[in-house]
């Protein structure tokens, strides 16, 4: 079994949500502690505060993996009678790292608002507000026939494969592979000082160029030749779009105010807030961007959203949506706790992959500040 160590947890967060996606000046990324540190137990939360470092020290975490950074903004001093710096203080005192994947797992194929459009039962949903477009590579590997299933579900697994709606797409191709191992060789098939033919299958997938390396790794644990031949190419076909924001379309068109209890059942909230001119306006596209996204209310009118769902509305902003005749959906930053679940998961999979010898777990903590006071008048 596989010893885990914090850089190479790391560089699996960042093969998937890349630090290129994030936003401007988003302090996203490493935060506080030690790459190099040996990980056995991570927790997965979308808030570091001071109740989740003392959940994370009564469970001997190693690892804490968070959706928002812990330092937004720099420390102005040490002082430790500050709450804040005294959570820093634990976090170092206990040898925990800490890392934030933020906006750019809002961005990632697969991230934050593609679970968010997913809970939200959409269809077809496509990015919004596109910023840039994700590069594609194709790979073509040689393998005896015998092993060609193998490599093909290894590389699905990995990411490999997928065009639009469809996954584990790749073309095979059959014939001979020829080669002669020398005397330092340690052959699958054939002895040293002896050519050898072999049927083989040149088996060709497309790939984001993000999953590059994980893609090869999955490609080269289940491949039997000591040296694999390959080609990795990068491709210009049309490239999936990349935007922050997720649009798409409603099973059942339904009113404005009844997707708004929808949302409140959805996410189990107990309120949120409704900024409409046409509450009773039916809803057939909806746009969504998780935590703070009142600036790109713009971007979802102009993809033609009946609806856009947001957190942290601004009141003059408020004003600008009903002026602009956009129905939005407030409620609030807290929903994308759904993190909590979705990347416990992605991480479990990872380790049953790699063969990590690493426990995950989900914070058990409800960072959300507010509480909803209803007027019993």
């Amino acid at each position: 079994m596989g010893q885990l160590i914090a850089s190479d947890l790391i560089a699996a967060i960042e093969e998937y949500a890349p630090l290129a996606l994030r936003e401007g000046n988003d302090p996203t990324g490493f935060q506080i502690g030690r790459r190099d540190k040996v990980v056995k137990k991570v927790l997965v939360t979308l808030d570091v505060r001071p109740e989740v470092v003392q959940e994370a020290i009564d469970n001997e975490i190693d690892f804490i993996f968070a959706h928002h950074p812990v330092m937004f903004r720099p420390a102005r001093n040490l002082d430790l009678s500050d709450p804040q710096n005294k959570m820093y203080a634990d976090i170092l005192t206990h040898d925990m790292t800490v890392y934030a994947a933020h906006t750019n797992l809002d961005k990632a194929q697969g991230g934050m608002n593609d679970w968010l459009a997913a809970a939200l039962a959409l269809k077809n949903v496509q990015p919004f507000n596109v910023t840039d477009y994700e590069a594609l590579m194709k790979l073509a590997v040689f393998v005896p026939e015998t092993h060609a299933d193998v490599v093909r579900q290894a590389l699905g697994q990995a990411g490999a494969g997928e065009l639009g709606n469809y996954q584990n797409c790749s073309f095979s191709a059959e014939g001979t592979g020829r080669f002669e191992p020398q005397a330092a060789a340690d052959p699958f098939i054939g002895q040293a000082g002896q050519a050898e033919a072999v049927a083989e299958v040149k088996i060709e997938v497309i790939l984001p160029a993000a999953k590059k390396n994980r893609v090869l790794k999955a490609m080269l644990a289940v491949h039997p030749y000591e040296e694999p031949a390959y080609d990795l190419i990068p491709l210009a076909n049309q490239q999936q779009p990349i935007g922050i924001g997720r649009i798409g379309q409603v099973d059942q068109p339904m009113t404005v105010r009844d997707y708004a209890q929808f949302v409140c059942e959805t996410f189990d909230l107990t309120g949120l807030r409704l900024i409409s001119n046409e509450p009773d306006k039916l809803v057939e596209t909806v746009a969504v961007v998780g935590g703070d996204g009142g600036k790109f209310f713009p971007a979802a009118l102009q993809a033609k959203a009946d609806l856009y769902i947001t957190g942290d509305v601004y009141y003059h902003t408020g004003h600008d949506m009903l002026a602009a005749g956009l129905s939005v959906i407030d409620p609030g930053h807290h929903i994308e706790s759904i993190v909590k679940t979705k990347m416990t998961a992605l991480f479990e999979e990872w380790r049953q992959i790699n063969d990590w010898q690493v426990t995950f777990i989900k914070s058990q903590q409800k960072t959300d500040p507010f509480t909803f006071i209803f007027n019993a008048k």
